[in-house]
């Protein structure tokens, strides 16, 4: 137990500053001596840089790797099985949503506890929450190609938002509960600093904001994503781009006046839901 808040009491410290650049990030301890995280690489290459306590993988392009070693990193996926399990993880790819909930704006924010037992709860300061088969082509026709797809076929993002919180749940519970790691698949980040995942513990202080990186190429995918020593994270932020999808919302990151990046999400991926004591 003591060890468990000696390294929370040290994560807190760790924030990746604002004012960086894609190019590469820092951390800083409570001093101000950098510790080192440089997050710098080719941008079609998967990036995992280490300190004591926090592990970041950050990849845009050729994202499979990458996510196969954050995989790998949490352990074997426990699908929908109920309760609090041993060890390993959990993920969603939305793929196991039915067609009600899909091109709509009908899914709940509590879909993969209550129905797919998988611990993760939904908030969202917009309207609702949309999964899509047809990258949202059904919302603006001229979103056709504009979002591709990790695990076929189906994306999330916020209707009138671009930011969700992401709470944990002993899986099929109400039980509030922790991870150990979270990340995330993204299509379509235009700019370098639209896309971004904080993370929080139970008292609500931040251990770490991550960028995502940028897409890098036709395909469009990125992935961002952060485990931690022990069980600690409670709450995860995440803002998906600048702009919401719209009617009359169109993504434009290079053309003339104002830039608007509209980002949606695929696969999530979390350690176990473990029980806040």
């Amino acid at each position: 137990m003591r060890r468990t808040k000696n390294v929370r009491a040290s994560v807190l410290a760790i924030a990746i500053l604002s004012g960086c650049n894609d190019a590469g990030h820092v951390v800083t301890d409570p001093s101000g001596r950098n510790v080192a995280m440089d997050l710098a690489a080719q941008p079609d290459q998967p990036t995992l840089k280490d300190n004591d306590l926090v592990r970041v993988v950050r990849a845009s392009g050729d994202i499979a790797a990458a996510v196969n070693e954050f995989r790998a990193r949490l352990g074997t996926n426990n699908g929908n099985a109920i309760g609090e399990q041993p060890g390993g993880r959990r993920e969603v790819n939305w793929d196991g949503v039915p067609a009600t909930l899909t091109n709509n704006d009908l899914f709940p924010g509590d879909f993969f506890n209550v129905v797919a037992p998988r611990g993760l709860l939904l908030t969202t300061d917009g309207t609702a929450f949309r999964i899509s088969d047809i990258g949202y082509v059904d919302v603006n026709p001229e979103y056709f190609r504009e979002f591709q797809v990790f695990s076929p076929r189906r994306l999330f993002v916020a209707r009138g938002s671009t930011v969700i919180d992401v709470h944990f749940a002993v899986a099929g519970s109400s039980t509030p509960a922790q991870v150990t790691g979270f990340g995330s698949v993204f299509a379509d980040v235009g700019l370098p600093a639209s896309a971004t995942i904080e993370y929080f513990d139970a008292a609500g202080n931040q251990l770490l904001k991550i960028l995502v990186p940028r897409r890098s190429d036709a395909r469009g995918l990125s992935f961002a994503g952060a485990t931690f020593p022990s069980a600690i994270v409670a709450r995860v932020r995440i803002t998906s781009g600048d702009t919401p999808i719209g009617v009359d919302v169109f993504d434009d990151v290079t053309g003339p006046g104002e830039k608007r990046d509209i980002v949606a999400m695929d696969d999530f991926i979390y350690g176990e839901p473990r029980a806040i004591n």
